[in-house]
């Protein structure tokens, strides 16, 4: 049992294929955690959906087991910060919150016709400079488009104020205060493409533009404060303040310690998702990456530049569910060890289309340089390297971008744990990768913003003294060869290119 007079801070990191929860104390360290998967939908080749209601209920699973695991109550908690998947969109009904569909995931692309209209009226331009996004099936507006057509009687029972939208912090926020809260944040609101960078609000024009009434929209807050408290039915009737709310990307960002301008760190989990703090400069991209808000704190919001790799660890899962030639995913690195290199084979895993810097929602997955020879492990060894060419693709447009020469990768997610990946990220970037000690950053971010908000830590540089890194990987690759591997990747992606002509 833990000294009663200590408490703790409870992180919640509802991801695109498990929730989990974790009790965290004053030096960051977890005292106990739970984890839970749920269902993944493919209603049609390209379409991921979710059951909303199912994650709910496993969010309150998890929480429960989190305590009991950390011997804690809720009357020992000091807040409760949120970190959560981005962009999937679910609608519900105010009266009863009850989903009105299943939720989009963000990989989704059944939007794609949708955005082709938004392209082909002109409209990209326009909302590229209002969010600092492109028009992608990825982000929620055309989502909620989708689903107000999908819904009977969508539209008007939305503009009766009958049906609210949420990402998925604001769906667990409004189901953990009992329905008396509709709100998100500024790092989610960021990723809807109806957010305004520069008003920080819901822009008229956007959402004008798709019909989606202003009424069905939470409000926006920042990421660290209080929000409300968990209902009571859930506590037991201890107060218990909702403190930190924030983006999965965002929250590791956050969690990473990278407080200053520069400073990048790379999430390797369903995805890829690099993002560089450009502190209160928004940096327009012009090499096809996005500009978003990084965090909102204490009335000021910071920005930061992200490049968005869709398939990273699910392109691992493909090679374990799909093609059955791993029977767990850690198998992948002992597999790939088996074989001195890939020996020419690139594997592109463009299965729901290219995400950043390229945008090619039509680019469909491809497997290049097979010959007699290969075998399994060549295929799971360029599948791993995958995740490590896309990441360059992103990072050598961040440079561009911002100016800036990488210094030092700073790493996390599933997949940073396979030191052959890992150290090949180093020799393809010709820069360090550090590895956070603790592993699980995305939810130590969301306890961090949490705990700021509660006065549980003071300040972010008492916060960065609890960074340390597990692991450093230089680089050994020679430059030649380096750049011998990234040639044959580049001509791969080109002829993996929606628009490729031989």
């Amino acid at each position: 049992m833990s000294d009663r007079c200590e408490s703790f801070i409870l992180a919640i990191d509802q991801g695109t294929t498990s929730t989990r929860a974790m009790i965290f104390d004053r030096r960051g360290t977890i005292r106990g955690m739970a984890k839970k998967e749920f269902a993944q939908y493919f209603p049609k080749p390209g379409w991921v959906e979710h059951d909303a209601d199912e994650i709910w209920e496993g969010v309150l699973a998890v929480m429960r087991d989190a305590l009991a695991s950390a011997g804690v109550a809720y009357s020992d908690l000091a807040g409760v910060g949120i970190t959560n998947q981005r962009e999937t969109t679910v609608l519900f009904e105010r009266s009863t919150g009850r989903p009105l569909h299943r939720a989009i995931v963000w990989q989704s692309r059944q939007t794609s016709e949708i955005c082709d209209q938004l392209r082909a009226a002109g409209n990209e331009a326009m909302v590229r400079d209002k969010t600092g996004l492109v028009v992608d099936a990825y982000f929620s507006a055309t989502k909620i488009r989708w689903l107000l057509d999908a819904i009977p009687d969508g539209q008007k029972r939305a503009e009766r104020g009958e049906i609210l939208f949420g990402t998925m912090d604001t769906w667990l926020i409004y189901h953990l205060t009992g329905g008396n809260l509709h709100a998100t944040d500024h790092t989610n609101a960021s990723r809807t493409m109806l957010y305004n960078l520069e008003t920080g609000s819901w822009d008229d024009d956007l959402l004008s533009l798709l019909a989606i009434p202003s009424c069905m929209m939470p409000e926006i807050r920042s990421s660290s404060e209080r929000y409300g408290n968990l209902d009571a039915a859930i506590t037991g009737g201890a107060v218990v303040p909702i403190a930190g709310v924030a983006g999965d990307q965002h929250a590791a960002l956050f969690g990473q310690a990278c407080f200053a301008p520069g400073m990048v760190k790379n999430t390797y989990g369903t995805g890829c998702f690099l993002l560089m703090n450009t502190g209160e400069r928004r940096i327009r991209s012009a090499h096809g990456l996005l500009t978003t808000v990084a965090w909102s704190i204490g009335g000021r919001v910071e920005y930061a530049l992200e490049g968005s790799v869709f398939m990273a660890g699910a392109a691992i899962q493909w090679l374990r569910d799909g093609l059955k030639i791993l029977e767990t995913s850690a198998d992948s690195e002992r597999i790939a060890r088996s074989i001195v290199s890939s020996e020419g084979v690139y594997v592109v895993p463009a299965f729901v289309g290219l995400g950043a810097p390229y945008w090619d929602m039509d680019a469909r997955g491809a497997i290049y340089g097979l010959t007699r020879g290969t075998t399994q492990a060549h295929i799971v060894r360029a599948t791993l390297e995958s995740l490590a060419y896309q990441t360059r693709d992103v990072l050598d447009a961040m440079e561009r971008d911002a100016g800036l020469a990488l210094s030092t990768l700073r790493v996390d997610g599933g997949a940073a744990d396979n030191n052959l990946l890992m150290q090949f990220q180093a020799d393809l970037l010709g820069a360090p990768v550090e590895r956070a000690r603790i592993r699980e950053i995305t939810a130590l971010g969301a306890a961090y913003l949490a705990g700021l908000a509660v006065g549980y830590w003071d300040s972010r540089e008492e916060i960065a003294k609890h960074w340390a890194a597990e692991r450093r990987f230089s680089p050994l690759m020679e430059h030649g060869p380096r750049e011998a591997l990234w040639q044959g990747w580049t001509s791969a992606v080109a002829r993996t290119r929606s628009d490729y002509r031989a």
